[in-house]
């Protein structure tokens, strides 16, 4: 039976006042977007590079007494992920530890660390080790004569640890324990969470990598999706095989080199998610160590 013209003209006018899907999603997500601008700003404030100095002193004043010093670093990380990738993540890691541990700042990520540029991958801007050691002491001083009474160094790029950083903290806690100032080098963030999260990977029979793996690619994937990794490239972000520590490498052995040490192809944000959380929890565990809360 076909429809009248009433119910025809009926139904029409039915559709016509029903909101389209996206008009009817629109409330729902601008009060989405109004909550999370409200937690957002409900957040106290922890980053030294985002606050005003009335905000640094009161802060400080209030209990926030331990200053975070994270490194980061640009450097090649494969076809498939940014240079900025450890500075990117540094930034996130350390304003998240600073949120865990209540009593901190996270003062600004530095993004040059110890490496070498290279013409063939270019994408590393590297400093010394000594310039560093010199970076680290600076700042921290330069923390300790703005009011914190601890300073903790840490960082996401392995060149320089533990040498310049330990060197730079014992040297700092010498010079100024005595007048109750504290300097601490923080280095289960990097070391002991990469080492046990590989032991995780290989249980879970996924391969261990080294630089520009799963476990990098996979933060950043999860970290800054797109803007700081190309998935479409991860299918095929396998690089030169991980030698064993101290092992020589083949010098007949044919080489890919394109900047991943390792297999990034089984990266996803789940593992980012847990890469994250590890960094960011073995932190806060050996930071509590140091100074009591």
């Amino acid at each position: 039976m076909r429809p009248t013209a009433f119910a025809t003209a009926l139904a029409f006018t039915a559709a016509l006042a029903l909101p389209t899907s996206s008009h009817a999603q629109a409330p729902a997500k601008k009060a989405a977007s109004k909550s999370a601008k409200a937690a957002k700003s409900a957040e106290p404030l922890v980053e030294f590079g985002m606050m005003t100095w009335p905000e640094v002193k009161a802060a400080i004043d209030a209990g926030k007494t331990t200053a975070l010093f994270y490194t980061g670093g640009t450097e090649q990380r494969g076809p498939q992920n940014v240079n900025g990738g450890h500075t990117l993540m540094g930034q996130l890691t350390v304003k998240e530890i600073a949120l865990r541990l209540g009593n901190a700042i996270a003062m600004p990520v530095l993004p040059y660390t110890p490496n070498n540029a290279s013409a063939t991958l270019p994408g590393t801007i590297g400093l010394t080790p000594e310039l560093l050691s010199a970076i680290l002491e600076r700042v921290s001083e330069q923390a300790i004569a703005t009011g914190f009474k601890n300073v903790v160094i840490m960082g996401d790029h392995g060149g320089g640890q533990p040498n310049a950083y330990k060197s730079v903290a014992d040297k700092l806690e010498a010079k100024y324990a005595s007048q109750g100032i504290h300097v601490f080098f923080c280095d289960e963030v990097y070391a002991k969470a990469q080492d046990d999260f590989d032991k995780m990977l290989a249980e879970k029979g996924l391969p261990v990598s080294s630089h520009a793996g799963i476990p990098d690619t996979s933060e950043m994937l999860f970290l800054g999706g797109q803007a700081w990794t190309r998935e479409e490239l991860i299918p095929t972000a396998v690089g030169d095989p991980v030698m064993e520590r101290g092992a020589p490498r083949d010098p007949n052995a044919k080489r890919i080199n394109n900047g991943i040490t390792g297999d990034a192809r089984k990266s996803t944000r789940a593992i980012g998610k847990m890469a994250f959380e590890n960094k960011v929890s073995y932190a806060v565990r050996q930071i509590k160590t140091f100074i009591p809360q």
